[in-house]
């Protein structure tokens, strides 16, 4: 028996990164899964995994593609229990002495559009399938939502306001849905930066020693995969295990908040 068995779910972005890891982890907890996703060929390489998953071609910022989204999964699977968010894009460290003044605006808006907007827009389309069955909305936060140097000024704040989004719906859907989130640390992903900063095609694997850096910062000295991250997404999906959390939001970065003044991790005695 999985956690999922007989749900249906709706991943925004779930084509490649920590989105595929949730639909991955859905699937075999038993789940029907449709998936919005921008990238065409990503649509096609989830076909791989057979009827119990639909994806369609569209752009999360766009409410008109949330909602073709929310219509065909329920079209295909009868109904929508489950709502994830993991759409993103980054910055790569742009910091504020370094953006051109010209180039502020737009790249606030773009980064604003996808990292902020389409989840209050992907929340607005499912809402009446939500209300329905008496679902849930989990979205995706980062360590950038509760510590800075994750990214530059426009990311780190559109984590910041995800993380104020979670605790307005979870507020405002109770007590007919609940709301949370996860906050992921460093993983390495095909993360897309932004076309205002003409990042359009840097890739987190281009950054020299990344993998190393990102163990290093965090005090279980760990490099989270997308598997490693989905497992929070299913706790919080499941309704029969969560029934009583909302506005929660877990943290699944290695234990970056518990870093010390001193050094990233007290170690054991043997260890010193």
């Amino acid at each position: 028996m999985g956690w999922l068995d007989g749900k249906v779910a709706l991943v925004i972005g779930g084509g490649s990164g920590i989105g595929r890891g949730v639909v991955e982890a859905f699937l075999r907890e038993g789940a029907s899964v449709g998936v919005l996703e921008i990238n065409p060929q990503k649509v096609s390489k989830l076909e791989e995994h057979g009827t119990a998953v639909k994806a369609i071609q569209g752009d999360a910022t766009m409410l008109k593609d949330n909602e073709r989204a929310v219509r065909f999964t329920v079209e295909t699977f009868g109904r929508l229990d489950i709502l994830v968010s993991c759409v993103g894009v980054w910055d790569y460290f742009a910091d504020l002495p370094n953006i051109p003044a010209e180039k502020i605006s737009d790249a606030f808006d773009e980064l604003f559009a996808v990292n902020v907007k389409s989840n209050l827009l992907s929340a607005k389309a499912a809402l009446p399938e939500l209300l329905k069955t008496e679902g849930n909305i989990v979205l995706t936060v980062s360590n950038s939502g509760f510590y800075p140097a994750g990214g530059g000024p426009l990311y780190v704040s559109s984590k910041f306001a995800v993380r104020g989004l979670i605790m307005e719906l979870a507020y405002e859907l109770a007590p007919k849905i609940r709301v949370n989130g996860v906050a992921p640390g460093g993983t390495i992903t095909d993360l897309s930066g932004l076309k205002s900063l003409e990042q359009q095609n840097m890739s987190l694997s281009q950054i020299p020693n990344l993998p190393d850096i990102m163990r290093t910062t965090n005090p279980l000295q760990v490099l989270g995969t997308p598997e490693d991250h989905a497992w929070a997404y299913v706790y919080l999906a499941s309704k029969e295990r969560t029934r009583t959390v909302t506005g929660t939001i877990i943290h699944t970065d290695g234990g970056i908040g518990v870093r010390g003044i001193g050094k990233v991790a007290g170690l054991l005695p043997d260890e010193k």
